[in-house]
Formats: C-alpha cells, structure tokens, sequence
C-alpha cells in the first residue's frame, strides 16, 4: 500500500468539502453521477473507434447502492475505469481550468465562498462534503488489475492492487455521522430526478415494492402482505436534447443544466434547435446567469459538448464555437460526421464548419430577439458577458456588424447605455444633423468615438471631446481595456465610418484659419518655453483652438513612423518591446490659465505649470503618471503662489 500527498490544490478544496462549505450537500451525488455517466461516454467511443477495445462489451448502466447497517453509499459505474496512474492524476490533483483563479477568489465568508463553489464545479471531492472517508475500486477496461484508493481528506491518499470482477469503478463513500437522509429511497431518487434524469445511461437503484396480501373470494387472507427488494432504473435515460422541444418543460431544461454545467444556479436562457436537411444535427445551448470564473483565462474550460449519433466524443475542444461565445454551456450532436474523427479532421471538416457557422448566426439572433423583447434579461447577459462579446469585432469578420448591434454604449450626450442603431439615428454630416439613410451619392456620414481606460464621467470631461461638445456631436465612449485594442480594427458600420475622435476633423472658414495663425503666433513664445522645459518627453508645443473648458491636451501624431512602427509590433503582440512615440502637447489660448502663463516673468512658475500640466493631460488620457512625488510638489508650490 502506498501513501501520496494531494495536490495542494486539491487538499484547499478538499478542506472546504469537509467542513461542509457548501450548504446544498446533496449536489455530491449530482456530480458522482456525472463522472460516471463520463466514464460510460468515453468507454462508448473507444468501444465504436478504437481497434483495442473491439472486444470489450458495452453494457452501459450506473447503480446506487445503499447500506443502512455500515452507513455506506456506494456509486458504480461499467465505464472506462482507471488504471494507478489514472487515479494518480484524477483524484490526487485538481487539473480543471481556473482552479487557481478560483482558490484566489475565496473570500473566508462562507455564504460568498459557496456560491463560487456553485460556480466551480466541485467534482469528485464533494464526496467529502457529506463521507468522513471515501474508497474507489476501480479496474480499466482492457486491463487484468484493480486498484483501490482510500482516503480520509486527511491531506494523504493510499492506492493498493485489488480484485474486481468487470471493468468501472465503484465509490464507497462512508457517511457522516448525521448525514443518514442519503441512504432514504426517496431521497435519493428526488436528488436523481431533480439533477440526473436526463443522464443518457440507465441509473439503477434497489427499491422496496410492496406485494399487498393475497384473499379468497370471502375475503380471508391466504398469503399475508410482504415487502419485496427490486432493482429498478430511476432516471429516464434520455439524452434530452434528442427529445421534441414540445415533450420538454422549463424544468427539464433547468434540470439538464444543472448537470451539464455543474451550476446550481438557473440559466439565463437556452436555445434548443434541431437542423434537417442536407446536414442533420441538433444542438441545446445555455447561457449561464453568472460568467464562468475562468473566462478570461487562456486555459478555459470550454463548455460545449460533442456528440456524434449520441455518442459523446468531447468536451476540451474550443474550435467548436468561436471563443467570444466561450460563455455557452451545451451540446452538438450531428449524424453526419465520422464517429472516429480526430481533433485535426475535426478543425478542417466542413460539415464542422457549416454546423459552427449556422449555430454562430443561430445565437447571435436569439441574443438579438432577446435584446427586443427582454431588455431587462439582456441587461443581465450584457453585464456578465459584454466584453467577452466585443472579442467576436475583432476575430469574426463575416458576423462583426451583427456583433457590433449586440453592444451597449455609453455615449457623450446621453445618460443611458445606447446600442449603435439607436445610436446612428442621429449622426451628423458636415457638423449638421441627419435622420435616415443616406443616398448612394451622399457623403459618408461618420461615427467617432474616444476609447481610452478609466471612467466613464472621467471620458465625459476629457479634452480630446471639446470639440465635439461646441459642435453638439454626441460620441461613442468605450473605457474598457479591451475596446482600446478591438475598436481600431474596427473601421466601418453600414454606411457609416468609425473614426477615432482623436482624428476627427473639421472644416474651419477662412477667417478661423486666419484667427488661429494669429494665436499661434502670440502664444509662440510660450509653446517654446513650454517645449525647452518637457524636453524629449513630448513631441513638440501646439496652439488649438478646439479646446474649449481645458487648458491642455495631448494629441498623438499618426504619421509619425515611430507610431507606426509601434502599433505595427501590437498586432504582432510584440507591443511592450516599442514605447509610444512622444505625444503632441496641445495648449488651449483662451484658457485663462495659459493667458496667465504667456504674461508671466516668473520662470520657475513657468515651468512648474508646464510640468504639472502635462501630466494633468497624461492623466485625462488614460496614462499613469511616472512620478506622482513630484507632480504634488510642483502642484503644491503653484498653490502657494497664488494664495
């Protein structure tokens, strides 16, 4: 017999099964159940396509076995079972995604840390929750030796050789003291009922069933009444999506759900959808209410299942459905493709391919219907699931105008979230509003947006938007992380150009040109001193007369090679090896502030204004400071001069 230590991963998650963490315990049973029915699935395919296993016989079935005298609950399964090294990294370590993200997010509150427990998915360690110790007996199938695990959730495991007749594995879980409820009959069948019946293998459990007494024609008993033992199936065993949507309701597909996704909580929605025709296949989607934990994680844990002919062939392939719908929950199940297909066939198989792309289109208009008929639900999808989304704008080109119809925006004139459709209703031409189409002949209308990290009343304030506020133009305002790196892809919609309002130009009449050369000018002795004092660290000094409440600005130049240079190396993901070319300095001339500034003698104030200005425009920007000591002492020396 050998002793090992978890993982230490898995002993965390252990700890917290054996203290009982989770207040709904009965959910073990749902997730022993699961991992049988997965162990039958993998043994169904190997069985189907792999010449080693021709000769093993399937004989599919899942059996609950209960033991009131010795307080055992036993889970058994005819699947694929496991060999030492299987148990070795099945049971001794924790290799699901976002394990880790999972551990960092516990808050020590136990009714905050349960429901991330909901959200994690425990597996085979919710045995814990409700045994003081647990054995597995298992033997692979193909193979002459079975082995034994044993632990106590101590922090250690044995594994041992044994006997065992037939292939699977058996899970004896020693319960409780007080946790007695699991060996009732009618607690354990509501549990498989309400988790399990649509498992598509036949779950077994030994039921009394009671033989009433025997009479004669006068009534007398001839054979008394009696209690008889039989072993009888307790789940439907029917792989629901196969089912009409008309002979399913709301609870079966809740119930579904809650066994797929490892989720005590409802979905938001599903959609059921069967395809005849050239191409036969059916598919069940979910959308949970709450993101998975791992979802911006590169190691996800995609959460689409395979099925060929109901016969299940994976669950780990994230080439089923593109990665912005990494948020689905469900099954794919098609006729027409090889039961032995490999995961490289799989990727370039194009009847793949026209399933992937017909379920794209097919989720994207539920999302649409759903953003219609109920804003409030789609209000909670955006909320968990609007970034992940905006991912589709720069990896899916063939849907990205049905995508970008599915976001929600903050915009300058409006308090309200807006999509884009509501959005264009009103953009301008030449500084003039336009309501609907444009001509074939008409210019271009244009759609600006400001894209920069911070909060949404910090975009509102920014200087880059003065322009557009003197002009009432509204714009798009996007202060997400991940819409500073997709928006600049994204160059068009309809007739409509997305342009950065960083770009914006307008037409200025002859005598604002003229106006503004007299600024220059005037203010030129400034714009100097302020670029002696920055240095290398801006670009140059540059009077505007598009500011209009803010003293400064920054402004990037796009023709600078050395900009170009640098977002060429972004989209080769080599962007932290180039640094941003030095920024433009804009100074605002009828700002009272910089009037002042042109006026003064005092050289030290001077350059301590040009300073802290710079990084007041730094900060509206987005960017962090490099050196917030001294931009308070210089701040501070302004504040004394004036008082």
């Amino acid at each position: 017999m050998a002793k090992h230590q978890f993982q230490t991963e898995a002993n965390q998650i252990l700890q917290l099964m054996i203290h009982s963490l989770y207040s709904n315990k009965e959910i073990f049973l749902r997730e022993l159940i699961s991992n049988a029915s997965d162990a039958l699935d993998k043994l169904n395919m190997l069985v189907l396509t792999n010449e080693e296993y021709k000769g093993i016989k399937f004989d599919p079935r899942i059996d609950i076995k209960r033991d009131k005298e010795k307080k055992t609950l036993t889970i058994a399964d005819t699947g694929i079972g496991m060999n030492e090294v299987d148990l070795m990294n099945n049971l001794g370590t924790i290799a699901k995604s976002g394990t880790k993200a999972f551990l960092e997010n516990l808050t020590g509150d136990q009714k905050v840390d349960s429901n991330l427990i909901g959200q994690f998915g425990v597996g085979f360690y919710a045995a814990f929750m409700v045994a003081d110790s647990v054995e597995v007996v298992t033997k692979k199938a193909g193979e002459d030796q079975a082995y034994k695990w044993t632990s106590t959730g101590n922090g250690e495991f044995e594994v041992e050789t044994t006997t065992k007749e037939g292939h699977g594995t058996e899970i004896i879980l020693h319960l409780k003291e007080g946790e007695e409820e699991f060996l009732e009959e009618y607690r354990i069948e509501a549990i498989v009922k309400k988790y399990s019946n649509h498992i598509p293998f036949p779950i077994f459990m030994d039921k009394e069933k009671h033989i009433p007494a025997v009479t004669d024609d006068d009534g007398k008993e001839t054979e008394p009444a009696r209690t008889e033992i039989e072993n009888v199936q307790i789940n439907t065993a029917n792989a629901l999506w196969t089912l009409s949507k008309n002979e399913l309701k709301d609870e079966d597909y809740k119930s579904f759900y809650e066994t797929l996704a490892h989720s005590n909580e409802e979905p938001l929605t599903w959609m059921h959808h069967k395809a005849e025709g050239a191409i036969e296949y059916t598919t069940l989607f979910y959308i949970p209410s709450k993101a998975p934990m791992d979802i911006f994680r590169v190691d996800y844990q995609p959460g689409i299942k395979l099925y060929i002919n109901r016969v299940f062939i994976t669950d780990d392939d994230k080439e089923l459905m593109p990665t912005y719908l990494r948020f689905l929950r469900g099954v794919i199940d098609s006729k027409d493709l090889p039961l032995n297909v490999s995961r490289e066939i799989l990727q370039s198989n194009p009847v793949m391919a026209k399933i992937k792309n017909a379920s794209v289109k097919k989720v994207l208009s539920e999302l649409a219907k759903m953003m219609k008929k109920e804003p409030e639900k789609y209000d909670t999808f955006y909320t968990e699931f609007g970034n992940v989304l905006k991912e589709g704008l720069y990896n899916d080109f063939a849907n990205r105008e049905k995508i970008l119809e599915l976001l929600k925006f903050h915009t300058l004139n409006s308090d309200e979230m807006k999509t884009i459709e509501e959005f264009v209703k009103n953009v301008k031409v030449n500084g003039e509003a336009r309501e609907g189409d444009l001509g074939q002949d008409e210019e271009k209308k244009e759609i600006y947006y400001l894209a920069n990290k911070g909060s949404i009343d910090m975009l509102k304030y920014s200087p880059v938007l003065e322009k557009f506020k003197a002009r009432g133009i509204d714009v798009l305002l996007l202060n997400e992380e991940v819409d500073t790196i997709i928006f600049p892809m994204v160059t068009e919609y309809k007739e409509y150009k997305l342009v950065p309002a960083t770009d914006a130009k307008f037409e200025e009449s002859e005598d604002e040109k003229k106006a503004k050369e007299e600024l220059e000018k005037e203010f030129e002795g400034l714009a100097k001193e302020f670029k002696e004092t920055l240095g290398e660290a801006i670009k140059e000094v540059e009077v505007t007369t598009e500011l209009t409440a803010s003293p400064v600005a920054l402004k990037i130049d796009k023709e600078d090679p050395s900009y170009m240079m640098a977002q060429m190396m972004k989209q080769m993901g080599q962007g932290g090896d180039v640094p941003e070319p030095a920024p433009i300095l804009q100074i605002n001339p009828k700002h009272e502030l910089i009037e002042k500034l042109k006026e003064s003698s005092d050289q030290n104030l001077i350059e301590d204004a040009a300073h802290v200005l710079f990084d007041q425009a730094k900060l509206f920007d987005g960017r962090e400071l490099e050196d917030t000591a001294d931009f308070a002492m210089r701040l501070n020396r302004i504040i004394t001069k004036a008082l």
